[in-house]
């Protein structure tokens, strides 16, 4: 009986596992830079549209990033994954102590799975940070935490 057991939890941890493969790679190799940053220097360079609240940016829902004309970290996670949810009141209190001069970003791919092959995820949480002419700058896997992330902000020019 144990063995039977054993065997359907690994068949299950490996189904989830292909699953959420193909959601976030579609079977392709992650890229080393997400595609969409070169993509999204013409749109950013025409749009007038005004920058959007630190509420906003963390709300979970797909945003523009980078933020036309600011330097921009991004976390790629979700809401119900213990590390994002770690760093859930990091990336609120930075939203706000950082408003008007940065953008934080917060973007919930199990929500919102067509996202991740944008961004070329290997795992969650992701942070990207991109500079204010919208370049990308560093990526980091994993829990990343409140004094690391403002040393990366002061690094790429946020005062």
């Amino acid at each position: 009986m144990k063995k039977v057991i054993i065997v359907l939890a690994l068949a299950v941890f490996a189904l989830g596992g292909a699953a959420f493969y193909m959601q976030t790679d579609a079977g392709a190799p992650a890229p080393v830079t997400a595609p969409s940053t070169e993509a999204a220097a013409p749109a950013a360079s025409s749009s007038n549209a005004s920058t959007p609240s630190a509420a906003e940016l963390i709300s979970g829902e797909p945003q523009q990033v980078p933020v036309p004309g600011m330097v921009t970290m991004v976390d790629l996670g979700a809401k119900s994954c213990i590390p994002c949810r770690m760093m859930a009141p990091i990336l609120k209190e930075l939203s706000q102590e950082y408003e008007g001069r940065a953008a934080i970003v917060f973007i919930d791919v199990w929500e919102n799975p067509d996202v991740t092959p944008e961004f070329g995820l290997r795992a969650i949480p992701t942070q990207i940070f991109y500079d204010a002419e919208g370049k990308e700058r560093m990526r980091h896997e994993g829990f990343m935490d409140k004094d690391a992330i403002e040393a990366k902000l002061i690094e790429l020019g946020v005062e």
